[in-house]
């Protein structure tokens, strides 16, 4: 018996036994447990009755593992594997369920953050702190119908703090390893009117190599970053709510050419500045029977990179990528009655970018690529139904039509039943739905390797599960059989111009539970097991797996509270061996990257009520891995801040 079967047929038996024992409870008591979640529907419900595969880190979860990114918050998920390319500030990437960082849409405040002048339409993590975060979705699963393009293999749902109350004032600094500093400071609050939160942060670190010390690099990759965010929320009419968001991050950072030995570049330097604004109108009509969400949002992305002649790298470039994208969303709930609700929505995005590529080289000459100033628009409509039948099946039922003005049209869906049994607290669960992604703009018109007439990426998926709530301990757990099918991925022809022939399949098990044994006690465990696999016809991978993407990946955290002033958190990640290729060789040759786990520690202690000392120590022991083939990660590293809150 394979791990996979013997895995199943020990989780089915947890599983009947946990029903078996379970004592009988009422619906009020799950109701009050469930998180509200907003992502998988668009509209507001319990975490209960979503069928889809959805994870809530809250803003106790995010306070109590005190991490300072978003990315390092994202790690310890189940069906989240992660790359970093080197020290603090170096690309940040996010596979969800195995597929590519750009299948999966991220949102912050309703903004579409994928980068319009990236090849691949990815996101960076590397410079999104937690300062303003008040909580994090991660929906797995095609989610195209709600969301459009990008949502191949799920969504990322950042929402930050709204202000309420008395005007609170926040400051704290840190200080630790790789001579980092960090300062922040934000204010929050509230009136029945008008509510709001900012916060303005700056990090710098001295870092360390990229390319890793294993091979011989020593120069130091240091980074710096400014980091601002806002919400302003404005109550005008008892039935119109008004939200504006600001947010803004400039950095500065080193990296290397590439990995391994000779991979120092003391000259290489990577500048990135990112912006997005949304105003969100909420307005209520009917006695609730019509609910309308009106939204304009603009991002744009700028990045530089440059590097002179050094002794490992006898050549000299510069280049810029700037884009930008605008959005205009009309969503409307119809709440026909207790038990169901339509959802209609139209959205229209329009995408710009433009970037100049320069390299010059004493053996190769002289190359330069303009990339024109191009622009693609993206409009969509979709329909959604939510229905409720004898408060125990909860089923969500989606189509949407999409219109680009290039590839022109594409239809998507979504299916997503759960069903309820609420004298043992079982939610028996499952979706089927369809993704797309539209070609990015580099792809559509770059001189040298653009193709006008690309078709989007698509995708089928599904998953299955289980979960089970019992009260006394508090305790759930759950399970997960999932299946994504990717067809038509951006591949390139003998040419280098860019074809729709790539394919590739990712399924997997995911299980995880958490628990409250005792008042002052949280513990929660997941494991993912994921099989993935190339099925590009015609490449050198094709029937291999895809890289980067562990078979098998562990996840704990234990968080104890002492005296209601203390707190310890002690986080566990253990990740299985995985595929990578070496590029320094020709042709690329495939690698093996070990298996490795590392262990995190953070605490906390109220010194006073409006002083806080708190602390972290990553990579405990000190354990040498790599997530990228050549590239360096964290040793053991200590950080101690102090915060101060005035109110």
């Amino acid at each position: 018996m394979d791990s996979k079967k013997f895995f199943l047929a020990f989780l089915s038996v947890f599983i009947f036994t946990s029903i078996s024992f379970a004592q009988s409870i009422d619906s009020t008591n799950i109701y009050r447990m469930s998180e509200v979640v907003i992502t998988a529907t668009k509209t507001k419900i319990p975490e209960i009755e979503a069928a889809s595969s959805i994870t809530v880190i809250d803003s106790t979860e995010i306070a109590e593992k005190g991490n300072s990114t978003v990315f390092g918050l994202l790690q310890n998920q189940y069906g989240v594997s992660y790359t970093q390319q080197g020290a603090p500030g170096s690309l940040s990437y996010v596979y969800l369920r195995g597929a590519d960082p750009g299948e999966t849409l991220i949102l912050i405040d309703g903004v579409d953050v994928n980068m319009p002048n990236d090849p691949g339409n990815t996101f960076d993590f590397a410079n999104l702190p937690t300062d303003n975060i008040n909580k994090i979705e991660i929906l797995r699963g095609p989610q195209s119908t709600l969301y459009g393009s990008n949502a191949m293999a799920g969504v990322i749902n950042i929402i930050t703090k709204q202000g309420f109350g008395a005007p609170k004032f926040f400051l704290s600094t840190e200080a630790g390893s790789y001579n980092t500093y960090k300062g922040f400071a934000g204010i929050y609050g509230g009136t029945d009117i008008f509510n709001y939160s900012a916060t303005l942060s700056r990090l710098k670190t001295d870092g360390f190599s990229s390319a890793s010390s294993k091979y011989g690099n020593t120069e130091k990759d240091g980074t710096s970053n400014y980091n601002f965010s806002s919400r302003f929320g404005f109550n005008l009419l008892e039935n119109f709510d008004l939200n504006l968001f600001i947010r803004y991050s400039k950095a500065n950072t080193g990296i290397d050419q590439h990995g391994g030995e000779f991979g120092d570049d003391p000259s290489y330097v990577y500048n990135t500045e990112e912006s997005s604004y949304r105003a969100e109108g909420k307005l209520n009509l009917f006695d609730g029977l019509w609910d309308q969400t009106i939204g304009l949002s603009f991002f744009r992305n700028v990045r530089e990179y440059s590097f002179d002649s050094t002794l490992n790298n006898p050549a000299s470039s510069s280049s810029i990528y700037d884009g930008n994208k605008i959005k205009f969303d009309w969503q409307n709930n119809f709440n026909l009655s207790k038990i169901n609700t339509l959802t209609f929505g139209i959205e229209s995005e329009t995408e710009k970018a433009i970037s100049d590529y320069f390299y010059n080289s004493s053996s190769y000459g002289n190359f330069q690529s303009v990339f024109p100033n191009a622009s693609s628009t993206t409009t969509g409509i979709y329909l959604q139904d939510l229905i409720i039948l004898d408060n125990q099946l909860f089923t969500s039922a989606g189509l949407r039509y999409d219109h680009h003005d290039r590839f022109g049209s594409v239809l998507t869906y979504r299916i997503a039943p759960a069903f309820v049994i609420w004298e043992t607290g079982t939610k028996i669960k499952a979706t089927v739905g369809t993704g797309f992604k539209s070609p990015s703009l580099f792809y559509l018109f770059d001189p040298e390797y653009g193709n006008k007439d690309l078709k989007p990426e698509k995708s089928l998926g599904w998953d299955a599960g289980i979960e089970q709530y019992i009260i006394n301990p508090n305790f759930n757990l759950g399970v997960n059989y999932f299946y994504n099918r990717f067809t038509d991925l951006f591949g390139f022809d003998n040419n280098f111009r860019t074809i729709n022939i790539d394919k590739a399949e990712t399924n997997g098990v995911e299980f995880y539970f958490k628990t409250n044994p005792f008042e002052n006690l949280n513990i929660s465990f997941n494991y993912t097991f994921t099989n993935s696999k190339n099925e590009s016809v015609g490449s050198t991978d094709n029937g291999l797996p895809l890289l980067r993407i562990p078979k098998n990946k562990i996840g704990l955290n234990v968080n104890y509270f002492f005296i209601s002033k203390a707190d310890v958190n002690v986080e566990l990640i253990s990740v299985g061996e995985r595929d990578d290729k070496d590029f320094n060789a020709y042709p690329a040759e495939r690698v093996n990257l070990k298996n490795y786990t590392v262990a995190n520690l953070a605490a906390s202690y109220l010194l006073t009520n409006q002083i806080k000392i708190y602390g972290r120590v990553d990579n405990l022991f000190d354990t040498y891995y790599e997530e990228i083939l050549g590239y360096a990660t964290p040793g053991l590293s200590a950080y101690l801040g102090v915060k101060l809150t005035v109110q």
